[in-house]
């Protein structure tokens, strides 16, 4: 699998309907739109130039992780999942992070997601605590 940043508003547009996989009811032009923010990284990859998985990825700094990467959206195109491209995407966050000295890679999952839960288990990520939220209106 061949991993780079997708930075042109054409690369991110192709992983559009990939991250719609995970965020059904989200409008493309949004998707795109904060895809292309400057802090947002969106990490592609590619097996004979097709794009079959994306991760995004904002650096932080806050107290409680020291600097860390948030991974966010890491999706695998449906058809491609179970072939350990997601896992090899997931390996290059916590390269890529690294270089940018980064402590940790963190991320947040729904509690209902305990399949998702089991596999960052399986990669060594381990449960810190909760992710507390209130939506506003």
């Amino acid at each position: 699998m061949e991993i780079h940043e997708l930075t042109s508003e054409d690369e991110r547009r192709q992983a559009v309907p990939l991250i719609r996989q995970l965020f059904t009811d989200a409008d493309p032009e949004k998707v795109l739109e904060w895809t292309g923010e400057d802090d947002y990284h969106l990490l592609g990859g590619f097996v004979e130039d097709e794009l079959v998985g994306v991760a995004g990825v904002l650096l932080r700094h806050v107290l409680h992780h020291a600097r860390h990467a948030w991974l966010y959206d890491l999706v695998i195109d449906e058809p491609q999942r179970g072939r350990g491209y997601g896992s090899a995407l997931v390996n290059h966050v916590e390269r890529w992070a690294t270089e940018r000295n980064c402590d940790y890679v963190a991320l947040a999952s729904p509690i209902a997601k305990e399949g998702v839960h089991e596999y960052y288990e399986g990669l060594d990520y381990e449960k810190w605590g909760y992710v507390i939220e209130k939506e506003l209106e």
